[in-house]
């Protein structure tokens, strides 16, 4: 028991043990097209619940997906873009939501409960992991004997090491038959007879698929849940940002919600920009989340591209202002498809001042120099996001950072001198020579002059679509490639429109104009 919950403590942020489980369900060998994240009321408890459409698991899957140090991810071309490196996010993931956990799961033949639950290992006095597993004939709703001999056979392995830490401790996953599992389940989780069991397979909305259901969730000392479901019934919130980052000062000036990234407390902002390109809807609390292109709702875009030495990789780099929400900048690192890092601070954004953004660009050209800006105390660089898939890097274990290695410096280094290079052709008026003599509507000025195509994801295939800027005054609910105004993309069995790799800056750089 206390492994498990040790093994949890690498997710300090609750945010972060959820997106562990949607990235099960988004990651190819899964491809759920639809997932759904919810709060109820089990047996006079609060429960998450996590149900996905995707292809389930056999029972023998499943005992690999609850097992340590085990992951079939990546060992198939099928897979190379799978976002897990260590088979531990189910099991950290679920751990730091709650203390008890059960998983439904159904691959069209044969569906499976499995329960890992810290509750169940302390009052049996467990000295090992011990993961109770029945499989049920998905026709008949009987004991699948068949499937069980087949778990028997592959728990001929003795133990699974945990890797992923330094600790000399290690967990055994251990089975009896299926009828004292079934036994072990029903006296010790949530779900306490097999009707209640069927009930849950059954609210699986396909005849494949898994849902996940956490109890004794995870608690402030106040006794609340450390998750807020009351002040919005469509999101979950994290009620103790505001108190610390009003402790720390951020709050003097403008209220809590202006200074910080709204992903930091709403689950669904941040579930919203979770994936550089989103392949599975989400929805949360019953109401679908729109997912969001990063790359395509910023002003003033520009590319360049980070060719590192250590990689044979040519990366694209996108550049953009966020002039609505100006306050939130930097850079947002992905890692095959999955945002890692979230506006980190580069280059001259390091050395932001106390003033406002305001002015920056109303200054006269001739002082808008980065070095005046610097010494002027000016907030160089603020508003500036910067976009980069990193598949380069290896992530920590939480996935919310990168391992600090010397490619990891070397590449915030480069990616502060471009920032920069962006920074000063934007201040001196470089890309596509316009001049904006009013700060104040220069987001309106951007609307106007660069109007962007909008970008609908098809509810049947979940290709992304580009249509003509105010094309629709209202968005059709449930969107599809049919309803393309383009012809040529009118069809779910045409590909997405090519993203454009640049070879080289869209845009003159400063010191090149010398």
């Amino acid at each position: 028991p206390a492994f498990l919950n040790s093994n949890s403590t690498s997710h300090t942020w609750p945010f972060s043990a959820v997106a562990e489980l949607v990235d099960n369900a988004s990651d190819p060998g899964v491809c759920a097209k639809q997932m759904w994240i919810d709060v109820v009321e089990e047996e006079g408890q609060l429960c998450l619940t996590f149900t996905d459409n995707g292809c389930g698991m056999t029972p023998n899957k499943l005992h690999k997906m609850l097992s340590f140090g085990f992951t079939e991810k990546g060992s198939s071309k099928v897979s190379q873009q799978a976002i897990g490196l260590y088979g531990n996010g189910f099991k950290s993931g679920s751990m730091r939501l709650g203390r008890d956990v059960l998983i439904f799961t159904k691959n069209g033949g044969c569906q499976s409960v499995g329960m890992m639950s810290q509750t169940y290992l302390e009052k049996i006095k467990a000295q090992a992991v011990i993961v109770p597993i029945v499989p049920f004939n998905q026709q008949t709703d009987i004991l699948h004997q068949a499937a069980e001999r087949k778990i028997h056979e592959s728990f001929h392995v003795p133990v699974f090491w945990w890797s992923g830490l330094n600790w000399a401790s290690r967990s055994q996953v251990v089975t009896q038959d299926s009828e004292n599992n079934l036994k072990a389940i029903l006296e010790h989780s949530i779900v306490t007879s097999v009707e209640k069991l069927h009930a849950h397979f059954d609210s699986i909305p396909s005849k494949k698929g898994t849902k996940i259901l956490i109890w004794n969730i995870r608690r402030s000392k106040d006794g609340k849940p450390e998750i807020d479901f009351e002040t919005d019934a469509t999101d979950f919130r994290l009620p103790f940002i505001q108190t610390v980052e009003t402790k720390k000062g951020h709050s003097r000036s403008a209220s809590m919600h202006e200074q910080i990234p709204e992903i930091q407390y709403s689950l669904r902002a941040y579930l919203s920009i979770l994936y550089l390109k989103p392949r599975t809807q989400i929805f949360l609390r019953g109401k679908k989340n729109e997912p969001r292109l990063i790359t395509k709702g910023l002003n003033l875009i520009e590319h360049d591209v980070y060719n590192p030495h250590f990689s044979k990789d040519k990366v694209k780099v996108t550049f953009g202002m966020n002039l609505r929400k100006n306050d939130h900048y930097g850079i947002m690192f992905y890692h095959k498809n999955r945002l890692i890092k979230a506006y980190e601070k580069v280059g001259c954004q390091l050395k932001v001042g106390e003033q406002h953004f305001t002015g920056v660009l109303s200054l006269p050209k001739s002082r808008r120099s980065s070095r005046f800006l610097q010494s002027s105390g000016q907030r160089a660089g603020v508003g500036v996001i910067g976009v980069i898939e990193c598949n380069f890097l290896k992530p920590a274990h939480n996935k919310q950072d990168f391992e600090y290695t010397k490619d990891y410096r070397l590449t915030l280094t480069a990616l502060g001198s471009k920032l920069n290079d962006y920074w000063n052709a934007l201040t001196d008026n470089q890309p596509r020579g316009r001049t904006y003599s009013n700060c104040a509507s220069l987001s309106a000025q951007c609307d106007r002059v660069y109007r962007r195509p909008d970008w609908l994801q098809c509810e049947e295939c979940l290709k992304w679509r580009s249509v003509p800027p105010g094309h629709y005054e209202h968005v059709p609910e449930n969107w599809n490639c049919s309803q393309n105004p383009n012809s040529r993309y009118r069809s779910c069995s045409v590909p997405e429109e090519a993203e454009e790799e640049p070879s080289a800056p869209s845009y003159q750089k400063s010191y090149k104009k010398q």
